[in-house]
C-alpha cells in the first residue's frame, strides 16, 4: 500500500493514458510504474493475556479445610470470578 505524499490518501493503480501508474483519487498526483513492485512486511503477533492471572492468581487465593479424594490433601484453595451479567452469580475457580 502507498500513501499520497501530498494529501495523504491511499493510491490507486490508474490506467487511463496507456501506462499504468499510482494516482490519488483526491488530488493530481501521479507516479509512474516503471518496474515491479513488491513488499512483505512480517507482522508481529500480539502477546496473549491470561485473564484469569495465571499462577499468581493462586498464591492470593483464599482456602479452606477440604480433603482432596484423589491425593488427601487438607486444604482447598479457591477465588471468585465475575465472569457473567451482573444478575448472575459469580465463578467459583478451585
Amino acid at each position: 500500500m502507498l500513501f499520497c505524499p501530498n494529501c495523504a490518501n491511499l493510491l490507486v493503480i490508474s490506467a487511463e493514458t496507456g501506462y499504468n501508474k499510482w494516482a490519488c483519487n483526491s488530488c493530481a498526483y501521479e507516479f509512474p510504474i516503471t518496474k515491479q513492485m513488491t513488499s512483505r512486511t512480517k507482522l508481529k503477533r500480539k502477546g496473549v493475556d491470561d485473564v484469569l492471572g495465571g499462577e499468581e492468581m493462586w498464591q492470593h487465593a483464599d482456602s479452606t479445610a477440604a480433603t482432596c479424594p484423589k491425593c488427601d490433601f487438607g486444604r482447598a484453595y479457591f477465588y471468585q470470578l465475575q465472569i457473567r451479567s451482573a444478575d448472575e452469580p459469580m465463578t467459583t475457580c478451585t
